[in-house]
Formats: structure tokens, sequence, C-alpha cells
């Protein structure tokens, strides 16, 4: 099994304008991934309540490292990556296996 941990911080102006909205759509859209993407088991998607550097996190868990390389490039997943990157101007990931 394979984690895939993302995290970002938010522009300033999207953290000035309020960013509830936005992390709120985030959420729903992640969550549609589920069952739309081919290997994908787990998907998490939150706002950082505790400060920090990092503002916004996504957890997912796929079968197998090509589920998680096919996630990459899936449309449904670069639909919402499009949105991400508007936003963002920091990210830090981490993926790994457990077995």
């Amino acid at each position: 099994m394979v984690k895939h941990i993302v995290m970002w911080k938010l522009k300033d102006e999207i953290k000035q304008d309020g960013s509830e909205a936005l992390v709120v759509s985030l959420q729903e859209r992640f969550k549609a991934l589920l069952g739309v993407v081919p290997g994908l088991t787990e998907i998490e998607f939150g706002a950082n309540y505790n400060g920090g550097e990092y503002d916004i996190a996504l957890y997912c868990a796929f079968q197998t490292r090509a589920d998680q390389d096919a996630y990459q490039s899936n449309p449904a997943h670069l639909a919402v990556a499009e949105t991400v990157r508007a936003s963002t101007c920091g990210r830090a990931c981490v993926d790994y296996e457990i077995e």
C-alpha cells in the first residue's frame, strides 16, 4: 500500500478573502475522486487548525505505486489540482510504501 501526503500554503490573498469556502469545495472535490480514480482506496482533505507553515493538507492511500502514478495524470485529479495550484504558493509532499 502507498501513502501520499501533501501540504500546501495558501496564497495571502486567498487567506485574506477567507478560505473557508475554498476548503469546503476542495474537500468535496477530493472526496469525489474516491471510486472514480482506480486504485485510490482512501482520501482525506482538510485545513490546518494548529498554525504553522502549511494551511491545507491531503492524505491518500493507493493499492500500488502504479495506481499512484496513474492518479497523477487522471483527468478528475488534474481538474482539482488546477484549483489547488491557483490558490497556493508552497507545497511539501511525502510518499511512502507500507507492507
